[in-house]
């Protein structure tokens, strides 16, 4: 088979413990995921999850041990950190109950999920889509990949970040309104889901804008640290 140019490189993710990498297909994201940030952003109550999506090559992956970087993106005044728990899947399937779900993860890891506020707002109000706040190119940083058998009881984690030493958001993943295996569940209902697909589960409240030479470190109990300076 020969292309009209050379295909890109397959995106991948560092896994803990392994030289091996995680391929990456899909990233959805999951919207509202956490009351108190929920009621920061103007809503309330447990609503419906939602979904959106950002392409794989938005992804920023970071070395273990490393410090990452990310270059402040065109168009925004307005950048905001969105700290997340990623689950990584590594079992196809469709139609997933959440007892089952469970058996569909791969591992998990700690990701942020990159927001161009101003943008975002701005189409919400003219009721268009929001992809070009979301869905811009390197708004998806991630750590390495811990093995769901590494990574303990995730469901009762610590979640944080702190920018510049001082916390910005700290939460635990008991709160998240729809769980892990809820969301794996409503979201195998609209999309098939299949080994290389991330889920960004949700960001706790504290979003807050971030500005070229900050640096960002966010984690997950069991999962280690992310680090990302803007630059």
């Amino acid at each position: 088979m020969s292309f009209v140019f050379a295909p890109p490189a397959t995106v991948s993710v560092p896994v803990v413990g392994t030289t091996e990498r995680f391929p990456v297909r899909h990233i959805y994201c999951v919207g509202r995921n956490y009351e108190d940030h929920a009621r920061e952003m103007g809503f309330t109550g447990r609503e419906p999850p939602f979904f959106f999506m950002k392409p794989a090559d938005a992804i920023v992956a970071v070395e273990p041990g490393s410090i990452g970087s990310m270059p402040y993106p065109s168009l925004t005044k307005n950048l905001h950190h969105e700290i997340e728990l990623v689950v990584a899947i590594g079992t196809a399937g469709k139609d997933i109950l959440a007892a089952n779900a469970h058996k569909h993860i791969y591992g998990y890891a700690v990701g942020l999920d990159m927001t161009r506020r101003d943008l975002q707002n701005e189409m919400k109000k003219q009721g268009r889509p929001w992809c070009i706040g979301k869905a811009f190119d390197h708004s998806a940083p991630i750590g390495p990949i811990t093995p769901a058998a590494l990574a303990g009881d995730i469901t009762k984690a610590e979640i944080y970040l702190q920018v510049g030493g001082r916390d910005r958001q700290r939460s635990n993943l008991s709160k998240l309104i729809w769980n892990i295996d809820e969301t794996i569940e409503h979201l195998s209902a609209a999309w098939e889901l299949k080994p290389g697909d991330l889920i960004y589960t949700g960001t706790p409240e504290g979003v807050a804008a971030v500005v070229a030479g900050d640096t960002l470190v966010g984690g997950v109990t069991g999962l280690g640290t992310l680090t990302i300076r803007i630059i």
